[in-house]
């Protein structure tokens, strides 16, 4: 047993010096941080979806800036799109799961506004249908994705690919970029 602690937490230790090396990854974090105080300064919103654990790292970090990080400070306008349980199965069942999210970005999705697509795969159609529908709507869209180029990375403003082909260690790094996000831009705009 303790074989397995050792090497998950060498596998993620390895991925993580991997992405405190990589140029590309770290210049998308100060592109995004940048995009997301731009939105917060002009009223803008973030919202953020995904599926299963990425659906739980979505609310994860819209309550880090909803609620706060590090710093008391005001609150700043970031939601999950998947915690209305009415509204999300009202959708699944009249329209389809795959337009749940897409749904959601047509009521309240605005050019200020930012989405975060969230999918370890890239593959989600209903996170895709969102990402095509924010598109629409001129806001800007992000995708946290695994390792594999898919439809997202051309739907995506920016998309940070997890160079990994394990599902955990992708929503380890999902999160820990996205605390670094949530960390930066507290900090620039309080």
């Amino acid at each position: 047993m303790i074989n397995t602690v050792n090497k998950v937490l060498q596998e993620s230790i390895s991925l993580t010096n991997v992405l405190a090396n990589s140029e590309e990854i770290k210049s998308q974090i100060v592109s995004i941080v940048d995009k997301c105080i731009y939105c917060f300064k002009n009223n803008g919103k973030v919202l953020f979806c995904g599926n299963g654990g990425s659906a739980a790292d979505a609310q994860h970090l819209a309550a880090e800036l909803s609620g706060k990080f590090i710093k008391h400070r005001p609150a700043l306008y970031a939601e999950a799109l998947h915690v209305n349980s009415s509204f999300m199965t009202a959708v699944a069942n009249d329209f389809g799961y795959d337009y749940t999210y897409s749904r959601m970005i047509e009521a309240i999705g605005s050019e200020n506004d930012i989405l975060f697509a969230i999918s370890t795969s890239g593959n989600s159609k209903n996170v895709i249908n969102a990402v095509k529908k924010a598109k629409e709507k001129s806001m800007i869209t992000i995708g946290f994705l695994g390792k594999n180029k898919t439809i997202m990375n051309d739907y995506c403003d920016i998309t940070i690919n997890i160079p990994s082909d394990d599902t955990a260690r992708v929503q380890e790094s999902h999160i820990k970029v996205g605390h670094i996000i949530c960390q930066i831009v507290e900090d620039k705009l309080f």
